[in-house]
């Protein structure tokens, strides 16, 4: 991984709130990396970091917004993560609700830990994430060879 993140930011219609308010906390750190967004998180995350931010925000500041969730956004996010485009994953999934796209979000689960990508579930890993010294730093990430799996023997 390089030394500026790419880092996707999702949040749950129940969890939004929590993403604003983590955004306000930890926005000068995230101006310093690459921010991927579903839907109206994408538009809520620009907006707190604007307004932080003020006069001091660079001229080239953006964010890449992807669909919302349950319009694919979370499968377009998925994409990006099998095709190397996607660093950490902040995703403050409500564990309380059921929602339309259930599927979607356990594939985005199961594919962010395939390919060994922190991925911070809820405002204490969050935390403990963007405060780690490796966020400003290049890191070498351990990636699993599945080469035996897909040259795997099918009868």
């Amino acid at each position: 991984m390089e030394k500026i993140k790419r880092i996707a930011l999702v949040a749950h219609d129940n969890r939004k709130r929590h993403m604003v308010e983590w955004v306000e906390y930890n926005w000068h750190t995230l101006m310093r990396h690459i921010l991927v967004c579903t839907g109206t998180t994408g538009r809520l995350v620009e907006e707190t970091i604007r307004r932080k931010a003020g006069s001091t925000i660079s001229e080239g500041f953006a964010i890449r917004k992807l669909k919302s969730g349950p319009l694919g956004g979370d499968q377009q996010l998925g994409a990006l993560i099998a095709d190397g485009e996607i660093d950490a994953i902040i995703f403050f999934w409500d564990p309380m609700s059921p929602h339309p796209h259930d599927v979607d979000v356990k594939a985005l689960l199961r594919i962010a830990v395939l390919y060994n990508l922190p991925i911070a579930c809820n405002r204490s890993t969050a935390d403990f994430m963007i405060s780690s010294p490796l966020l400003d730093r290049e890191y070498e990430q351990a990636v699993v060879d599945y080469g035996e799996y897909i040259e795997r023997k099918l009868s």
